[in-house]
């Protein structure tokens, strides 16, 4: 699948979550290595009126959401993929006034379970906001099969 198709089957993919039209989160990039989405800094996701600063949810919410949309930049055919599991590591609290990127890869892909990583960042992706990990669970046609008549793998 080529780049141009990955950005399309991203911004599509995006488009169906209505919780992330209301944040205007976007696709700023995506490829066959991953995907940055960005979180403009707007009233919505302030935590803490008296300094500006963003809710730890609003970033919770781009993460897991680059991490799941991550997925479709490592499979041949979209899958629906929940999420299995999610860590994030806070690192300092983001910049009230600026926008957060988002950027997650897979680094690997099963049968059953697709793992992801990535980070939060403002200004530099060298210096980020949070650290992530996600796991998510293969629900497409690649996952069936798998599993026995019983359940067990």
């Amino acid at each position: 699948m080529s780049d141009s198709q990955i950005l399309e089957r991203t911004q599509r993919f995006l488009s169906f979550l209505r919780h992330c039209q209301v944040l205007g989160l976007s696709v700023e990039h995506a490829d066959s290595r991953g995907l940055t989405l960005r979180l403009p800094y707007s009233e919505k996701i302030i935590g803490n009126p008296e300094t500006g600063g963003v809710h730890g949810g609003a970033i919770t919410t781009l993460m897991d959401t680059t991490c799941g949309i991550s997925t479709a930049c490592a499979l041949p055919e979209l899958e629906v993929c929940p999420t299995l599991d999610l860590r994030i590591d806070y690192m300092h609290p983001a910049e009230a006034g600026h926008d957060i990127f988002g950027f997650a890869e897979c680094y690997r892909v099963t049968p059953t379970v697709i793992f992801t990583r990535g980070v939060a960042y403002q200004r530099d992706i060298n210096e980020p906001i949070a650290h992530v990990v996600g796991t998510f669970m293969r629900m497409g046609k690649a996952s069936q099969g798998v599993f026995s008549k019983d359940g067990a793998a």
